[in-house]
């Protein structure tokens, strides 16, 4: 589907989108998207879902799906812009960092929680690639985040530090760490912020690997493609991720229930049984058959949002 008003998917006629914007503790301003079903009743208290974007995404791609989706089936839902990123403040553009990322969740409860027409005891989120890992670290410390979706999800500390299913020797890490080290005097120096790898429009064929092309036919074509997205972060981030791992305290998330969802056939699949594994019960890991990484972004008629429905109903609407 071509974008429609900068968003890669229509408007559903069964809700309202509105352009919301709030402070961090940080200081940053950000961007978001309140969705709410058609017929909103705002004299009474809803249940309320925070949608995390994909890590270098932003609102108007998956992250939005999930928030309209999830409006259309009766929650209030939000979508936001990462800190630094999309049309959330903050410079150097395109930073990175997993307690700014991880802020972030918590200050959408903050905005969230102190809307009128929210019930402060119904909230979760819903964490996509990325932000799942962020979701979870964001939940071992807030205890009003009631319950905790991801889809297809990163660790972005794990990937960062070990590498794609934990490849990297320590030589491997001790290079990438000089040169980083080397990108900071340069940056010190004056130097413009470098950004890792080339970003959107990624380049793809025939001959690139699987995870490339995968990533290439979202973020570089109309389905996915926003300007916003460049899936490129600054390379002096890489430091923050290497030293703080994310998933630590997963068991103190217990009692409040993790539902990790992934695609059969995701290249990502291991993060989410290794983080299932971990966390303490009540737990749940549900595979979406044939289904890849990317595939959860957007295709509607394989996302499972009747389980996504089904999980938050459970555990928020009580």
């Amino acid at each position: 589907m071509s974008p429609i008003d900068n968003y890669i998917f229509r408007l559903s006629d069964k809700v309202t989108r509105k352009s919301v914007s709030y402070k961090t503790r940080f200081g940053i301003t950000i961007a978001a998207d309140l969705y709410l079903p058609k017929d909103f009743d705002e004299s009474k208290k809803h249940a309320a879902v925070i949608v995390g974007a994909p890590y270098g995404g932003v609102k108007e791609q998956g992250s939005g799906i999930y928030a309209q989706n999830m409006a259309e089936r009766g929650f209030v839902a939000l979508a936001f812009d990462p800190s630094y990123n999309g049309y959330s403040s903050g410079e150097p553009r395109h930073l990175s960092s997993p307690d700014l990322f991880v802020e972030d969740f918590s200050a959408a409860v903050d905005y969230v929680g102190t809307r009128p027409f929210v019930d402060r005891n119904q909230m979760g989120v819903i964490g996509l690639c990325g932000s799942g890992s962020f979701a979870i670290s964001a939940a071992q410390v807030d205890r009003r985040i009631k319950a905790i979706a991801t889809v297809s999800m990163y660790d972005i500390s794990r990937s960062t530090r070990n590498g794609f299913k934990d490849s990297f020797t320590e030589e491997d890490r001790n290079r990438i760490l000089d040169a980083v080290a080397e990108q900071r005097y340069a940056e010190f120096e004056g130097n413009p912020p470098a950004l890792t790898d080339r970003g959107a429009p990624i380049g793809f064929d025939d001959q690139t690997d699987p995870i490339g092309r995968e990533f290439g036919e979202f973020y570089s074509t109309p389905r996915g493609y926003h300007p916003n997205s460049i899936t490129q972060f600054t390379v002096t981030s890489t430091m923050s991720f290497m030293n703080f791992p994310l998933l630590a305290y997963m068991k103190s998330i217990s009692p409040r229930p993790i539902l990790f969802i992934v695609g059969e056939h995701a290249h990502s699949r291991y993060f989410s049984e290794d983080a299932y594994e971990s966390a303490a019960e009540p737990k749940e890991l549900y595979i979406v058959p044939h289904a890849g990484h990317v595939d959860l972004y957007d295709k509607t008629d394989v996302i499972p949002f009747d389980k996504l429905e089904a999980f938050f109903t459970e555990n928020l609407k009580k």
